[in-house]
């Protein structure tokens, strides 16, 4: 079983900056959801007042002994007055779900926007990953917090007004009856609450049982997993995993079902004590003081009414804190510290060339304490082909993500033209580079789209010779729609699927597109063939004629085209030079180049098995 957590939430933001916070941004995108909080609240008082009113009338008037006429003219008024109460709110709470979506949406269009334009270390940030799915929870559906909170403001409003209209009216009556329904309905609201908020208070045990189930629900039908599936016999597996999920969470149910029903005997004890002393009070004020039938009901009524707007205020206040606890990590999230320059860094220089240069840079991802890079001193001259090798985990992507500005190094500094890139606007920064990540990612539209990055203004005969350079064009030929076509099928059914290298293709074609002045490459061959792999780099300088460019690779043959090759091992530069000279040298560069060819020789493998 899950260890039960009732750790006590302290939001960042207060209730009154987060109802502050959905006021300024109603105001900005929709100023009518504002208005109707207060027309729907002044409606509903208004229906229930006359709901109060209409029966005790009719009721004065045949004590009253009136006339037909004027007792046809009451039911009359009444009747028209409830008809058009009714109609009002039905029309009000129909237009007012459109402006509160948008208010919604106009918030998860600064998620968004805040989840694109970070920092990147940020993306990477455990907590920052928890706080983004926590605003998740508060924005994803109408009855979330983002939108919900304004049927909660007009409730909390409808219910205050409703207090004060009753208090005015029952003040003719004794002051302790007043404090009597007052204390008992408070009393039944905390003590109802603490035993109904039960799963509220063990939500993170639920959150557990409702993520497996519904992982173990869509795995089976996503179509990356189905050869696994099927080859693998997963799906009795899959099916006993979500059963033992199933039966966690119904367990739970049964737990938090003995713990609700003494909220239903708490609320039927305190509902007999307030209504029979009332009730005799009245009766007493009747037979005694000569109180009309008619107020009789009307203050009995009112009475049970009043009990109402008391436990409405504080069940809304509890709403309000609960939905503003959601909203504060809206806030949170929105308000997330940036490590490094946007707007107020300055823009990179304009020049022919660009020098990256590393000047004594040590490097630890966040929350490690070992080094993965250990003093660096390098420079990449304007127009050179740079080659980073070496084997696995010994920091090659690491180098290149701190020249690319993803991150900042943890000592020494990044220049570019002898500038700390610390300084610039970084999102200008990155318009400088084009390139090829081993961990990329493709969205399901069109190739040419998927190319250009973009949806209009696409220039076709580039698309078709940057589709050419990374050798993608015979394969495209093939399409229905040529470079037309849908890519993937998450959207599309009639979208195309690439092979690994196709992809890998396809990558490098949308970064030929770009054309950035600085080209990195990122094992941009790992899903090729050899003879697809020597295809690409035997177009390798026409694909970066004039452009520092930067080729990560563990394949050393492919090292040769490039002016320069640096060989990285233990956190640092352990050998440079070009190719030839890396061979001559017969050191650690060489070995690991004669281990690999051993594997493109005819025969090599056999020969060694039999030596």
């Amino acid at each position: 079983m899950v260890k039960e957590k009732t750790q006590k939430i302290k939001p960042k933001y207060s209730i009154w900056q987060n109802v502050c916070f959905m006021v300024r941004t109603a105001w900005n995108t929709h100023k009518r959801v504002l208005l109707m909080c207060v027309v729907i609240a002044a409606i509903q008082v208004a229906l229930n007042l006359a709901q109060l009113y209409v029966t005790p009338e009719i009721l004065e008037k045949v004590e009253q002994r009136s006339s037909i006429g004027e007792l046809l003219l009451t039911i009359g008024i009444f009747s028209a007055a409830l008809f058009l109460l009714q109609g009002a709110k039905a029309y009000c709470t129909e237009i007012r779900l459109p402006a509160e979506a948008d208010v919604r949406l106009a918030i998860i269009r600064k998620m968004t926007r805040k989840t694109a334009e970070t920092s990147y270390p940020n993306v990477h940030d455990p907590k920052i990953l928890k706080l983004a799915e926590q605003t998740e929870q508060a924005t994803s559906t109408n009855s979330d917090a983002a939108e919900h909170i304004w049927r909660t403001l007009t409730e909390l409003l409808t219910n205050m007004v409703g207090f004060i209209a009753y208090l005015f009216l029952l003040s003719n009556l004794n002051v302790f009856l007043i404090l009597l329904v007052a204390v008992t309905s408070i009393v039944e609201f905390f003590v109802s609450k603490h035993i109904n908020e039960w799963e509220y208070r063990h939500r993170e045990e639920k959150e557990v049982y409702d993520k497996e189930i519904s992982y173990f629900l869509e795995k089976p039908r996503q179509i990356q997993f189905a050869k696994d599936v099927r080859i693998f016999g997963l799906g009795t597996w899959l099916r006993d995993l979500r059963t033992k999920s199933m039966k966690m969470l119904t367990a739970f149910v049964a737990r938090r079902e003995k713990v609700y029903i003494w909220a239903n005997v708490m609320d039927v004890a305190m509902t007999l004590l307030r209504n029979g002393i009332a009730y005799v009070y009245l009766i007493w004020q009747t037979l005694e003081q000569g109180l009309p039938a008619s107020e009789f009901l009307l203050y009995f009524t009112a009475v049970s009414g009043f009990t109402v707007w008391v436990t409405g205020i504080l069940s809304e206040f509890s709403q309000l804190h609960k939905e503003s606890i959601g909203l504060s990590k809206v806030q949170e999230y929105l308000n997330i510290p940036e490590p490094f320059k946007f707007e107020d860094g300055i823009q990179p220089p304009v020049a022919d060339g660009y020098e990256l240069k590393l000047e004594k840079v040590s490097f630890r991802y966040p929350g490690t304490e070992k080094n993965i890079l250990e003093n660096i001193n390098l420079t990449i001259h304007p127009g050179e082909k740079l080659a980073v090798v070496g084997l696995n985990s010994a920091g090659k992507t690491t180098m290149v993500m701190l020249l690319c500005g993803f991150y900042d190094p943890t000592e020494g500094r990044v220049l570019l033209n002898g500038i700390d890139i610390r300084e610039f606007n970084r999102r200008q920064y990155y318009e400088l580079f084009s390139a090829v990540f081993q961990g990329f990612s493709i969205q399901d539209t069109t190739i040419a789209e998927c190319v250009a990055q973009t949806a209009t203004d696409i220039d076709m005969d580039k698309v078709t010779d940057c589709l050419d350079k990374a050798g993608l064009t015979t394969a495209i030929a093939k399409f229905p729609d040529d470079v037309k076509t849908h890519f993937g099928r998450e959207v599309y059914l009639d979208g195309v699927m690439l092979s690994g290298g196709q992809t890998q293709r396809l990558m490098l074609a949308r970064a030929l597109y770009k054309d950035g002045p600085i080209l990195v490459l990122d094992e941009p061959t790992a899903a090729l063939d050899p003879i697809a792999e020597n295809d690409i780099y035997m177009k390798y300088s026409e694909m970066t004629a004039g452009k520092t460019s930067l080729f990560i690779s563990h394949r050393l043959a492919s090292t040769r085209f490039c002016d320069r090759i640096i060989f990285v091992a233990d956190g640092g530069i352990a050998e440079e030079g070009t190719h030839e000279e890396l061979l001559a040298k017969n050191g650690a560069y060489a070995n690991l180049f004669e281990v690999q060819s051993r594997y493109y020789r005819k025969g090599g493998e056999s020969d060694e098995e039999e030596n």
